[in-house]
């Protein structure tokens, strides 16, 4: 195990021991499945002069050079595994990493960036990253590394938006309640590179992709989004600004943007012959797939009931909680000891006054609070790449012993939550999950274990 729980001992001091330690143990199983250094091993392996990649076969004697590219919270580990097989057959790369991402390369110059609010470094890398790209030519490969979190930590405003307004707008849309597909619609059609620009760039190179999926359904060209011809429009990017009423929000160089939009100016629809490859390392089901394996090894009766989950994270935690009751209660659809599992994309929609928090802790606060007088579970939800929302927490892990605490301490968690301000609270009771940079970044994983 990689010991990825930065405070396990500290959250198996207190509380149902056996349920929290079943928890951790099961968290940090998913996260090891998750990994794509492992992942980039198993499908790429070079012998002498013969690199393969999946099903892709290249003699390196009949090309010039490889180059590789990316940006994203799961980027490092993909690139440390490509050091490690390829050496020196890299003649360059670039990736853009979230700053305090630790780690080094060799070959691959890293750059460090902000998220979920891009900065003038994430820019500086993509300017970088866009450099390369142009020079690759036809006896060329690139390898391209773009994964979950590249939105923000790949910004490349298009002519006439300053990258302040490209931040106002993500600010905008992360607050408004938008699914990740109807933000990046608009974050695409702003863009340089986003909506598939970049990979036009890289052509007439070989273009593969190694990429993570934090995206529900695995969609390309909201994963990878940068060298995948897109799906969304300019009149998608519309719809989301009024659905969200941000379209008088906005700045008015956006909103013009958007509504004089040139069809010239959409964003690739294909790549016609120009040669491009994908390769999803770790699927957006990763963790919730693993979590279920690994809780059934441990003798729980396991149930995923979803990993297509969405909409507002509390609101999952109460029904969470909802289906914990009734398995304690009248042992359906499951008997304890059990688990019930679900992973997605929830969200939290945020008024104009909110304080610290994510969407995971919030799931757990809003399970906790409708499991009062129930005894003999334990509630967890993690971020996998090690950060929950804009927080330093991967998540959070709670129990009965978390409410009578909290009541003890005078925390009202109902409160904290209708604030959007989690975070503080749960840090208090000791109950967040702290893991730092977990070097991978797919669904979220949320379950409830009942004893």
């Amino acid at each position: 195990m990689n010991d990825f729980i930065k405070n396990r001992k500290q959250l198996l001091e207190k509380g149902n021991h056996k349920a929290r330690e079943l928890s951790l143990d099961i968290i940090e199983s998913a996260l090891l499945a998750a990994s794509p250094y492992r992942a980039t091993h198993a499908i790429v392996s070079l012998n002498d002069s013969i690199l393969r990649i999946g099903d892709l076969e290249y003699d390196l004697n009949q090309w010039e050079n490889i180059y590789i590219i990316g940006g994203g919270k799961a980027t490092y580990p993909i690139s440390l595994a490509l050091e490690e097989i390829l050496g020196e057959r890299i003649r360059d790369g670039v990736v853009v990493l979230k700053k305090g991402q630790v780690g080094r390369l060799k070959r691959i110059r890293i750059m460090e960036g902000t998220h979920p609010i891009p900065d003038e470094g994430g820019l500086a890398g993509s300017e970088a990253i866009l450099k390369i790209a142009r020079k690759a030519g036809k006896n060329d490969i690139v390898i391209s590394c773009i994964t979950g979190g590249s939105s923000a930590l790949m910004p490349m405003p298009v002519d006439g938006v300053t990258l302040e307004e490209k931040k106002t707008v993500n600010r905008l849309l992360l607050s408004s309640g938008a699914t990740i597909f109807e933000i990046n619609a608009v974050r695409k059609h702003l863009s340089k590179i986003k909506g598939g620009r970049l990979g036009l760039s890289v052509f007439p190179a070989q273009l593969i992709n190694l990429t993570v999926s934090d995206v529900i359904g695995d969609a390309l060209d909201y994963i990878t989004d940068p060298t995948v011809p897109d799906t969304s429009t300019f009149a998608d990017a519309m719809a989301t600004l009024k659905k969200f009423d941000l379209l008088e929000k906005v700045p008015e160089s956006v909103r013009q943007h958007i509504i004089n939009a040139q069809l010239e100016s959409e964003s690739p629809k294909e790549y016609s012959d120009n040669p491009y490859h994908n390769y999803i390392l770790v699927g957006s089901n990763a963790a919730c797939e693993e979590a279920a394996r690994r809780a059934t090894a441990k003798g729980l009766h396991t149930m995923l009931l979803s990993t297509h989950f969405d909409g507002e994270s509390s609101e999952l935690g109460r029904n969470f909680s909802s289906i914990a009751k009734e398995i304690m209660g009248f042992k359906r659809p499951l008997a304890p000891p059990c688990i019930i599992i679900g992973g997605g994309e929830t969200l939290v929609t945020l008024k104009e006054n909110f304080g610290n928090g994510g969407p995971n802790q919030e799931f757990v606060c809003g399970a906790l609070l409708n499991l009062e007088r129930q005894k003999n579970y334990v509630v967890a939800g993690i971020d996998s790449d090690g950060t929950d929302g804009p927080t330093e927490v991967a998540g959070a892990i709670a129990d009965e012993t978390t409410l009578a605490t909290a009541k003890k301490k005078g925390i009202d968690l109902f409160l904290a939550l209708r604030l959007h301000s989690v975070t503080e609270p749960l840090k208090e009771l000791e109950a967040t999950i702290l893991t730092g940079h977990t070097g991978t970044n797919v669904n979220d994983l949320k379950f409830i274990i009942c004893l």
